[in-house]
């Protein structure tokens, strides 16, 4: 028996585990605000038990549920008027749709841009009087192409090229679009281009010319200033992401020169006098207000853990999403409040992670462990490897780890070569070994682990999702006698064939890390497929596949599946009927249920 909102009753709540609860407990993403009505907000919730938007009124407190599909919706904009909520419609999962949008008060859809065809998303910037936006595409046949639209006029293609690019911002005036764009061919590093609404060109910044490292740039927004001509952007320029602001006008750069180690990132204060500045470094996050007048950097003060979004109100108080391995995620604001509490089961805790930095062959890399209260080792551990591959774990909540630690293992997260946090040199160290090198990091931690005490050589499991997916299934072939199974969510599993059957976009990653196609360089793509090492994997595997996935197309995981019926592995295939992941609560803790009982089944095996 269920309540009208898909969450259990509340008879049933107390006999239901902690890692359920978990999954179960509503959750809600950083709230989006209108720039010139910002009483009105839009954010993500998994209130009812699917991920939707939601729109709330913070005058009358009245929320409304925005979309309401069976596999969830999460991508939404609100126009700067607050008139509007845009959203994008696909097909169970799949990534190709169109804009949609929906009066902010409630009413009918409406197909946001006619004349459009479906696409992939490229970026979307809406106009501040709801009546124009820049829509960016991107389709296996045109590649990308960036249309200007208007409210009852047809739309008109500003922009096109093979190579992958995006919408990053529409000034404040409408007059000035920004667009990062690869047509250098790397798509790892993006070079910007400023165009105005009729397609012409008003300025380029390319930092991949001129040297033998290449630089990425990325636009993180124009002055929310009428007729300001400041864009601000992050640059790669000394090792790290890094803000400076670069007026499109003049051409003048000034650098903000921070001095803060890891990655940093900005957004503009409303008024356009400071910059809120988010700093990641070594999986932990904080925030600080950069003047622009005095140059002076004062720290936002947020607790220990990962601040893993925020935003500047007009009134001058910020909002953040923190969170950390211990305690689950809540938006708050330095105004001292809880801004957005959903109403429901709260998600137990789980316990803090312990930082661990091991000598590999590419430098330190740093690993996240958590273990049960009280435990002392060797325990079954769980190798739980993040995707990306430019993504990195950190001191988060995460229902997934908290799960496998509530049922005894250890977990340890590995932060490899290719991970983000860590400067530019370790994210780009990837190129043409791609997987073999982060499989050297993991191994380096996985003999630390032993060597500790904390593993159980016998009881070790590889795991992880997407690029995580595709190390777990490389990781089982390449080091066979290193992994007692392998569970392996929505991978990469036949390299060829996931190029050829993948959007657009990841093809130009993918030519960007391997250095070309599987017919340009096929012994790289060979090097690098879990399929050529199907046949020298001894642990059982699991795994787990979209259907409609487009990033990890379910073909290429058949053809891995096939080989290994082929020759009798052990091996178990769960299919739902989704894109890259589940945006369904009841499907994903199904999911979960079946990892675990997979592992239970075949670690105790491995005892006798």
């Amino acid at each position: 028996m269920t309540e009208s909102n898909g969450s259990p009753s509340p008879e049933r709540r107390e006999d239901m585990p902690d890692w359920e609860k978990r999954f179960r407990a509503p959750r809600v993403s950083l709230p989006d605000w209108a720039e010139d009505a910002p009483d009105r907000s839009l954010f993500v919730s998994n209130a009812t038990g699917t991920y939707e938007l939601y729109a709330w009124d913070r005058a009358t407190g009245e929320q409304r549920q925005v979309t309401n599909r069976p596999n969830g919706t999460t991508d939404g904009v609100l126009s700067p008027d607050g008139e509007w909520i845009w959203w994008f419609d696909d097909k169970d999962g799949d990534e190709f749709g169109v804009w949609r949008r929906q009066p902010f008060a409630g009413g009918e859809d409406e197909l946001a841009v006619p004349g459009l065809d479906p696409s992939y998303p490229a970026g979307l910037a809406l106009g501040r009087d709801g009546r124009a936006a820049v829509v960016g595409r991107s389709t296996d046949e045109d590649g990308t192409t960036i249309h200007l639209a208007r409210v009852g006029e047809a739309p008109v293609e500003i922009y096109r090229h093979r190579e992958s690019a995006g919408v990053g911002d529409l000034s404040h005036d409408g007059s000035l679009i920004a667009v990062e764009h690869t047509e250098h061919g790397d798509a790892m590093h993006s070079a910007l281009r400023v165009l105005r609404p009729d397609g012409t060109p008003v300025a380029e910044l390319d930092d991949t010319k001129g040297g033998t490292v290449e630089l990425g740039l990325e636009a993180l927004g124009f002055a929310p200033v009428l007729g300001d001509t400041r864009l601000l952007i992050g640059h790669q320029r000394r090792g790290r992401w890094e803000p400076l602001v670069w007026d499109v006008a003049t051409g003048v750069e000034t650098d903000l020169a921070l001095e803060l180690p890891g990655d940093v990132s900005a957004e503009w204060y409303p008024d356009g006098s400071g910059l809120l500045i988010g700093h990641s470094y070594e999986a932990r996050g904080e925030l600080f207000r950069y003047d622009l007048r005095t140059r002076e950097l004062v720290k936002v003060p947020t607790p220990t853990g990962s601040v893993s979004g925020a935003t500047a109100r007009p009134d001058g108080s910020v909002e953040y999403l923190w969170s950390s391995a211990a305690e689950p995620s809540s938006v708050r604001s330095t105004a001292g409040r809880v801004v957005l509490d959903p109403p429901g089961m709260k998600s137990p805790g789980s316990v803090p992670v312990e930082d661990v930095w091991v000598e590999g062959p590419g430098g330190r890399i740093h690993a996240l462990v958590q273990k049960p209260v009280g435990a002392s080792g060797p325990l079954p551990t769980v190798f739980d490897i993040h995707g990306g591959p430019t993504w990195h774990d950190s001191d988060s909540f995460a229902a997934g780890p908290a799960a496998w630690v509530d049922h005894g293992y250890a977990v340890v997260r590995v932060n490899y070569r290719g991970s983000t946090g860590y400067g530019r040199a370790w994210t780009d160290a990837l190129k043409h070994r791609v997987g073999l090198i982060e499989l050297e990091d993991i191994a380096a931690v996985r003999e630390w682990a032993i060597s500790s005490g904390l593993a159980d050589p016998d009881r070790l499991i590889l795991t992880g999702g997407s690029w995580g997916g595709y190390l777990t299934l490389l990781g089982l072939g390449v080091q066979p006698d290193a992994w007692t199974l392998g569970i392996a969510a929505v991978p990469v599993a036949d390299y060829v064939t996931a190029y050829h059957d993948e959007m657009e976009a990841l093809k130009a990653m993918d030519r960007t890390l391997l250095g070309g196609t599987p017919e340009e360089v096929p012994e790289r793509f060979e090097a690098s497929s879990p399929l050529t090492y199907v046949d020298q994997v001894k642990a059982p595997v699991y795994i787990s596949a979209g259907v409609n996935d487009p990033r990890c197309p379910i073909r290429q995981i058949e053809n891995y599946v096939n080989r290994l019926q082929a020759r009798g592995a052990v091996h178990e295939v769960y299919r739902y009927d989704a894109g890259h992941g589940s945006l369904v609560v009841d499907e994903r803790i199904k999911q979960v249920r079946l990892e675990l009982d997979f592992a239970e089944r075949h670690l105790k095996g491995a005892d006798n």
